[in-house]
């Protein structure tokens, strides 16, 4: 596929992203790096698990070199396509990537798992079992592992050698032996068993098979490899989720009559209408009407913005009001929602790759191994022993240290450890994520929806002296049940709670912008702003004033009640903090992080949330895009910053901090963009996802140790012609016996709250 020409490009000059296709692990990354950094005046970061490569690059760099240098490396590189508008239709992909993969690993399971059953259990071994092994086996080897093989020639190709090469190796070098000592040996006569003889003695293999090692090696690295790939491909998902948030048609304006037209036609200029419950099409200006718009997806802002005309808006943001006539100002890519997504990739595509354990010490590992192989076969065909013994010792060299227990070492613990997680409402995406909880030092906590419910919530009555709260309770939640405004919804729902069934309101009517007034039970109620009571000389006496400039002082929302002429109290309304925050913030502070309020909401409400949850440092009024930029400021100065948010202003802030964790309460963009999603909506999910991942982290690194302790100990007795077959079979046996064994102690992993079981 060629690179799209540049006028396409969504890149700035002298940057570019390039879409990479052809890596199978890390070390591919690295070596794709090395390739474009090599070019002058290129500065290039490859992110293996969003296959993307972002290069900067000096004036008079050809971009056509840069996709040279990718595919002189043994790759594919493209250019990104061009960004599609808010809301229009995503193409759909030709064919699921995923598919071979899962398809050669249904089949590879389907075969090895009686090749494995006969080689370990003596007393199934009947006449020509090891043939029909063969004919299961073959197959695995060959297709199954062809992914495998193919990445090994690409290294050969290049002189470099990864985990692949050395699979394709021991998996090859198993199967040959197996053909020759079953046509050529005596492995292939009727009635040949393989007991279990655990003792050290030279052979020339000609009796032996490995058909079992080569399948199973083979079938647990596919599984791995299928595990990581789905885990990679959620990488864009994220950017997919916010384009689809935006509305797909508008009702626009023509000579005064309206007309539904895609999204895609609208033109800076046209006008729209946007009715109650609708989303609002693209950014724009309120031309005619007033309303409340719920924009804390977006912003943050907790409580419904008043617009009216002369007001801009922003696409994606949901009418909670009136009608509105709104004139588009900025379409397509320019919108703030394509703009978020472009933050979005763009925090993706520079985050710092976490490379596994076993990637990086196989750099030094592959060539060692194939060093040691060729020195053994050299070593004893020089003594004089034989070239059957000296073949034997070679091919033992490279199964003994082909990685079974390493294939096993991330999946398992991985699969253990998420799978405890879910029962505990907590979503691991992937093994690189686990790397990024043990260093982390400051956890940013976005406001609404993670520290605080992020909905309207009657907290308190207050009424005037001679007054009951709960005639004042009853009669506005009967006003208000009548209104669509998110204040009004919350106090309507706080009466029926607090008070039963509501009344019937007659002569309703809602005041744009004040509030509402109707009869209720033979009373003449005015709910809303004080200007609205003061419309009818109703004047809040000095108590009930100052009880609300107390309120406001703590960043909430205050209505006035009033009736028959008279105002009679005040309702309090906010976005009320979660119960479990405070001990949240807490159990964060114990596992050595520092908590930062960060928000788009204003400083006196943010400072208020704060004080209540235990949060010393306080960060309020930020933009999504400036969210970033408070990520990026901290990691500058040194600090491993956590992100934990639920909105789609958040989610570039996750996708760029060093851990995002997101509350599954929220939006699926948040989630996409995150590294942990806490499915429970609990603060105190987020200690707990931690302390899992570290723990599984942990785990994993103790299971690296153990399968190549076994390789270091297994390859000097291979190198010596000492190791009997059946030795390093049970030998390989336990050694992933005991990663699994160890992976299964995640499952007594227990939650802080009351939620473990």
């Amino acid at each position: 596929m060629t690179a799209a020409p540049d006028s396409t490009s969504r890149t700035t000059p002298g940057e570019v992203e390039l879409a990479i296709s052809g890596m199978t692990c890390a070390s591919c990354a690295s070596r794709i790096e090395r390739k474009l950094n090599k070019l002058d005046g290129v500065t290039a970061t490859v992110n293996y698990a969003t296959e993307r490569a972002k290069v900067s690059y000096e004036d008079g760099v050809d971009r056509d070199a840069l996709v040279a240098a990718v595919e002189a490396a043994g790759y594919t590189a493209r250019l990104p396509e061009p960004p599609r508008a808010a809301g229009a239709e995503l193409v759909v992909e030709e064919q699921d990537p995923l598919h071979s993969l899962r398809q050669r690993l249904v089949v590879s399971t389907v075969l090895t798992v009686p090749v494995i059953a006969l080689a370990m259990v003596p007393a199934w071994q009947f006449t020509y079992w090891q043939w029909l092994s063969l004919v299961l086996a073959a197959p695995v080897v060959v297709w199954g592992a062809y992914p495998f093989h193919r990445a090994a020639w690409t290294n050969l190709r290049h002189a470099t050698s990864t985990m692949d090469t050395l699979v394709s190796l021991g998996t090859l070098a198993a199967l040959g032996w197996s053909v020759y000592a079953l046509f050529l040996g005596s492995a292939g006569v009727p009635g040949m068993t393989h007991p279990f003889e655990l003792t050290i003695a030279r052979t020339d293999g000609s009796a032996n098979i490995y058909l079992e090692a080569a399948a199973g090696v083979t079938t647990f690295l596919l599984a791995g490899r299928y595990a990581e790939a789905r885990s990679k491909r959620r990488a864009g998902a994220a950017l997919r989720a916010l384009l689809e948030l935006g509305a797909k048609d508008v009702s626009v304006l023509r000579n005064g009559v309206e007309q539904r037209v895609g999204i895609d036609t609208l033109t800076v200029g046209d006008e729209f209408v946007v009715r109650p419950g609708e989303k609002v099409a693209t950014d724009g200006v309120i031309v005619d009407g007033s309303s409340a718009v719920d924009a804390s997806m977006v912003t943050g802002e907790s409580v419904p913005v008043e617009v009216a005309p002369g007001d801009s808006v922003v696409g994606a943001t949901v009418n909670a009001g009136g009608r509105i006539v709104v004139r588009a100002t900025r379409v397509g890519a320019e919108t703030q929602l394509a703009q978020m997504a472009r933050l979005v990739e763009e925090a993706q595509t520079g985050k710092a790759q976490a490379q596994r354990l076993a990637d990086r010490v196989s750099a030094i590992f592959v060539p060692v191994v194939i060093a040691l192989a060729a020195g053994t076969l050299g070593f004893w065909i020089g003594t004089g022993t034989g070239t059957e013994a000296a073949f034997t010792a070679s091919v033992a060299v490279l199964i003994v240290a082909c990685p079974c227990a390493l294939g096993l070492a991330t999946p398992t613990a991985l699969m253990v450890g998420t799978g405890r997680g879910a029962q505990l409402g907590i979503l691991i995406k992937g093994p690189e994520v686990l790397e990024s909880t043990r260093a982390v030092d400051t956890v940013l906590l976005d406001k609404t929806g993670t520290v605080t419910t992020g909905r309207m919530t009657l907290l308190e009555v207050i009424a005037a002296k001679g007054e009951s709260t709960d005639e004042v309770l009853r009669l506005a939640g009967a006003a208000e049940s009548a209104s669509e405004h998110p204040v009004a919804q919350a106090i309507a729902s706080g009466a029926q709670a607090r008070t039963g069934q509501l009344l019937p309101v007659t002569d309703f009517a809602n005041v744009e912008g004040l509030g509402v007034q109707g009869v209720v039970d033979g009373h003449a109620v005015v709910v809303g702003r004080t200007r609205l009571l003061d419309d009818w000389s109703m004047r809040l006496p000095g108590a009930l004033v100052e009880a609300m400039r107390a309120a406001e002082a703590d960043g909430r929302t205050v209505v006035a009640v009033g009736w028959d002429g008279t105002a009679r109290g005040l309702l309090v309304v906010a976005d009320a903090v979660k119960e479990t925050s405070a001990e949240a913030v807490a159990q964060l502070r114990e596992l050595g992080l520092t908590p930062v309020l960060l928000t788009g909401d204003n400083e006196t409400v943010a400072r208020s949330v704060a004080e209540q949850v235990g949060i010393d440092e306080v960060i309020a009024g930020v933009l999504p895009q400036e969210k970033v930029a408070v990520v990026r400021r901290l990691q500058a100065e040194g600090r491993r910053v956590a992100m934990v948010g639920d909105g789609i202003n958040d989610a570039a802030a996750l996708a760029q901090a060093d851990l995002g964790l997101a509350m599954g309460t929220g939006t699926d963009v948040a989630m996409e963009a995150s590294d942990l999603t806490l499915v429970r909506g609990d603060l105190r999910a987020a200690a707990d996802a931690i302390r899992l991942a570290r723990r599984t982290l942990g785990t994993i690194r103790g299971n690296l140790f153990w399968a190549f302790a076994y390789n270091v100990a297994a390859l000097p007795l291979a190198a010596a012609g000492l190791l009997n077959p059946m030795l390093a079979g049970a030998a390989m046996a336990l050694s992933s016996v005991f990663v699994v064994t160890n992976s299964l102690r995640l499952r007594s992993f227990r939650s802080s709250t009351g939620g473990a079981r």
